[in-house]
């Protein structure tokens, strides 16, 4: 009668040792690779909004100084704050435009662009 053979218990442990080290590792990868598309999308979805929002300020010209606003926009609160300053040489509005999760956190975008003044259109 012939003895069948099959694995040790030393060649079953090492084939989970190596198993396990494959498997820690797709998750740590897959799990960066969630945060990244979720830091992906937050930047998206603010530049979306810095994008709207000068896009407003280019239709309908804002006064100079600092405001803040709170839209929503995927079911979350954001806060965007614009900066409009006059430029001394050319009257064209200066706006800077930041984009943040809250009024505490870290700006997610931001977007400088120039409007043509109110006054600049009125002369011939």
């Amino acid at each position: 009668m012939k003895a069948e053979r099959g694995f040790t218990l030393l060649e079953v442990m090492v084939a989970l040792a190596v198993f396990a080290l494959l498997a820690s590792a797709v998750l740590s990868a897959s799990q960066f690779v969630l945060q990244q598309n979720e830091a992906l999308r937050e930047r998206v979805l603010a530049s979306w909004l810095a994008d709207n929002h000068m896009t407003e300020l280019r239709l309908q010209p804002p006064p100079t100084g600092r405001r803040s606003v709170a839209p929503v926009l995927s079911g979350q609160r954001w806060v965007v704050e614009q900066r409009v300053e006059r430029h001394r040489e050319s009257g064209l509005l200066s706006v800077e435009i930041d984009v943040r999760r809250s009024v505490d956190s870290a700006t997610v975008f931001r977007t400088r662009g120039w409007i043509a003044s109110p006054l600049l259109a009125e002369k011939p």
